[in-house]
This record gives structure tokens, sequence and C-alpha cells, in this order.
């Protein structure tokens, strides 16, 4: 009868012991520089791309010379110094969550210096004029600050190092399209498919305070723009909505196939010279991106957010010309993964999807452009990344009024299952070619 209630004894254990405390603003506090990290990137990176374009638009012809050298440039220095800065980044903190992966090796994948790295690395990409994107990439840089936290934390924690990889991750995501929500179902459905129950609030709150910090510093915008889109009924938007669909499935299929083929290598002649001469490669492949950027006027080159805004806001009735952008941004973003440069493709995925969204509503005539071009978005990133719900959330912050949520789902399912069809999960399949390579063990090939 004269037992405390559980609330004032529970409220006791939580203010007894200071240090438990001290251990949740740590989180918190590293969490605040998690996404403090992607501020860095995001100015940097974006900084490097606008400082090309400035440059290209007075001297065109430079880039055919300055991006080839620039990107063999970094293939250089990343073998050399920091390999484990290589690649998108989202495949590396797959391969740091793997539980054959010791605690020790986990520095090969995700660390504070891989992390400085990876941003200077991401920003050269950009400044060499190559299309990549630099949200992939904020997700290896946000998990090394991240896990930097461990060595401060006491035993009593209960923190462990997955937890916080799990948890930059996640910030990287939301830092990177301001979107906490984001953050938060990447870090479920891509990263891991669930959250220690103890920890589980602590982890939602440190991906917030990763998220919001950007927004702090940037604003509640989106870099692609906001799709407006007005009511639209469902059968005005299920015929030219299904076409989105079924091609972003198959070509953004395609892209992951392609990105899975360049990164574990096939038996032809371009992938043995690529292994013999990396460098020479990279700079190969930066001559056609180059010119892949003379022939779409630069549109075709960096993360294709310029080229979404311009679309949006060209509205219905504009000149399109059919497939083009969206065949060069797909050749020049695979290129730019197989030269070996550091980047991601979250950024490019988006692009595409938006440009084959237009091709849509200029082939069949739709008036509901911003719709299908965000469909488009929805559908192009989930199928390269199979990873539908992150998908449709990111693209769902950029819509106003949250009007299509039901059909970017939609869209979003259909197009990774599609995917499916033509290629293994791109992340999934990345990380374990870099955990065979730790162990030693014999790779696999491409479906």
């Amino acid at each position: 009868m004269d037992r405390e209630p559980d609330f004032l004894r529970r409220l006791h254990e939580e203010l007894s012991d200071a240090r438990v405390w001290v251990d949740r603003a740590l989180v918190l506090g590293f969490a605040a520089l998690a996404g403090l990290s992607v501020v860095v990137l995001t100015v940097l990176a974006d900084g490097a791309m606008d400082w090309f374009l400035a440059q290209r638009a007075t001297r065109p012809w430079m880039a055919l010379v300055w991006t080839p050298a620039l990107s063999a440039a970094i293939v250089w220095a990343v073998r050399r110094w920091c390999p484990g800065a290589a690649g998108s980044g989202v495949p590396q903190v797959c391969a740091a969550l793997d539980p054959r992966v010791e605690p020790a090796e986990r520095g090969r994948f995700v660390s504070l210096r891989l992390s400085a790295a990876k941003v200077l690395a991401v920003s050269g990409g950009l400044l060499a004029g190559l299309s990549t994107g630099r949200q992939g990439p904020s997700v290896q840089v946000a998990a090394g600050v991240m896990l930097a936290a461990r060595r401060w934390l006491s035993p009593r924690s209960g923190v462990n190092e997955r937890e916080l990889l799990v948890a930059g991750g996640a910030v990287g995501i939301a830092a990177a399209f301001n979107t906490p929500l984001g953050g938060i179902v990447f870090a479920i459905e891509e990263l891991t498919r669930r959250i220690e129950q103890r920890n589980s609030g602590l982890m939602l709150a440190a991906i917030v305070v990763g998220g919001l910090v950007a927004v702090s510093v940037f604003g509640n915008f989106s870099y692609f723009g906001r799709v407006h889109v007005d009511v639209v009924a469902w059968w005005g938007l299920l015929l030219p909505g299904a076409l989105v669909a079924l091609g972003a499935g198959l070509f953004g299929g395609l892209l992951a196939r392609l990105l899975i083929a360049s990164s574990t290598g096939l038996p032809d002649r371009l992938s043995a010279w690529r292994r013999q001469y990396p460098v020479r490669f990279a700079a190969a492949c930066g001559f056609v991106v180059a010119a892949i950027g003379l022939v779409s006027q630069g549109a075709a080159v960096g993360g294709g957010h310029h080229h979404t805004r311009e679309l949006l806001a060209a509205g219905p009735g504009q000149e399109h010309v059919l497939l083009t952008y969206t065949g060069l941004k797909f050749v020049a973003s695979w290129l730019s993964a197989w030269s070996g440069v550091p980047g991601g493709i979250f950024g490019p995925a988006l692009s595409i999807g938006a440009s084959w969204g237009a091709d849509v509503a200029a082939i069949t005539g739709s008036p509901h452009l911003p719709a299908l071009i965000a469909l488009g978005m929805a559908g192009f990133l989930a199928a390269v990344t199979q990873a539908p719900i992150t998908a449709m959330i990111i693209v769902m912050e950029m819509t106003d009024g949250h009007a299509m949520v039901l059909s970017l789902m939609g869209c979003a399912l259909v197009a990774s299952l599609l995917s499916r069809l033509v290629s293994r999960p791109l992340y999934a399949t990345l990380s374990e070619r870099l955990v065979r390579e730790l162990r030693g063990e014999p790779g696999q090939g491409t479906r």
C-alpha cells in the first residue's frame, strides 16, 4: 500500500545517474555535428558545381581538358591515400553494419578521416563537372562523425556502434534532403530492419536533431524545387502515370544493373583496362562526360537539380526535346560512377526521373506536367535504390499539400518491383562485395 508509484520510482532512477544524461547529450551533440558535416559538404559541393558551370558558360571547351584531368587526379589520390572513401557511401555504411565485420575493421568503411576525405572527393567530382550527387555520400560522412561519439560514451550508455552508424546514416539523408522523416524511413528501410527498442527514442531524436541543423542553415526548401501539384482526378493520371512507372522501373533497374556491373567488374576489355589503368580509365570517362556536357549545354552534369528546377518552372506547353536529356543524363551518371570518382546516385536519379516524367507528359499530351515529374522522380529513385518508401517520402516532401501520397506510393512500388526483375538490389549487392573483399572471399557476378 505504501509502495512508491512506478512513475516516481522511474523518475528517481532517471535523475539519480547524471552520466546517463551526459551520454544522451553526447549522442545529440554528435548528431548535430553530423548534420553540420552534411551542411559543409553541401556548401562545398554546390559551390564547386556553381564554379564549374560559371567557367563552362564562358569557356565551354575547357571541360574537355579540365574534367578528365581532375577526374584522374581524384581517382589517383583516393586510391593512394583513402580507398575507403571511394564509391557512393551508402554501401560502405551497409558494409560497416554487416555482422561479419569486426568492430576493429569498421574503420575501413566509416571513420572521421574517411568523412573528411569524402567531402573533398565528392566536391572535387562536382568541381570536375561529373554527373554525381552529394546525397548518398552524405550518409557515409554523417555516419563517420556519429561513430566518433562511441569513444566518449560510458559503458553504461547502452548505445552501441551499430545504432550510431544507423543514426548517422539517417542524419545524412535527413540533412541532405531537409527531411527528417525521410532519414528515419531510410534508416529502417535501407540500413537496418529495426531500431533497438531500448534506445529507439534517443536515436530518433538524434536523427531529427541532425536534420534540423540543415533546416536551420538552409531553411525549409528543396534543392530540386517545390512541385506545385493541383488536385488531379485519378483517371487523369492513370495512363500517363502507368507509363511513367513502367519506364522508371525498367530504366532505373537497368541503371542499377550497370552500376553493379561497373563496380564488380566484368570479363571484358573495358573492365580489364579499368583494373589495369584506373587513372587513365577515369580520364577517359571524364572526357566522355565532358563531351556530353557540351552537347547538353551543361544540363547533364552535376546532381541535376538545376535542370529539374527549369522543368518545373517551364510548365506545360513549353518546348521539350523528347528523351534527349533523359538519355544523356543516364549515360553521364553511369560513366561518372564507373570512373571511380566518389559520388552519389540519389541526385542524378531524381533528375533523370523528373526528365522522364516530362517526356511522358510530352508524349501523351498530358496537361499534368508537375504531377508526372513528381511521379517520375519517385519512380526512378525507387527503381535505382529499390527503397520505395524512402523514395516516396523524399519526393512527397517536395510536393505542396501532399496531394499525391497514394499516387507517389503506387508509382514507387510498381517501379521498385519492375526494377527487381532487371537487377539485384544496388546497395546490398555492393556492400556484400565490400564485405567479401574484406574477408578475402570470391565475389559474385551480376545476374
